[in-house]
C-alpha cells in the first residue's frame, strides 16, 4: 500500500499537491509549521493510489511516497 509522507517543516502551504491529488486525500492542516505556514497533511491514507502526482507537483520537495518498501523522493536538492 502506498504511503504519503509530508515533511511539515518544508511545506509552505501552496496547495498544489491538494489540487493535484486525483483521490483528494490531501488537505491543509489546522496547525502551523515552524515557518508559520499551514502545511499539507494526509486525510485518508488508504485511498492513496500511489500515483505520485502530489510529490511531483510539490515545489518545495516536501512530499515523499513510500511504495512497497521503496521510498520515492523527487528532485532531491
Amino acid at each position: 500500500m502506498p504511503k504519503v509522507i509530508v515533511d511539515a517543516d518544508r511545506c509552505k502551504g501552496c496547495e498544489l499537491c491538494v489540487r493535484a491529488c486525483p483521490q483528494q486525500i490531501l488537505d491543509l492542516s489546522k496547525g502551523f509549521n515552524v515557518k508559520g505556514y499551514s502545511y499539507a497533511c494526509v486525510q485518508d491514507q488508504p485511498r492513496c493510489l500511489g500515483c505520485r502526482l502530489c510529490a511531483i507537483t510539490c515545489p518545495d520537495v516536501a512530499i515523499a511516497i513510500g511504495l512497497n518498501g521503496t521510498m520515492y523522493r523527487f528532485f532531491e536538492y
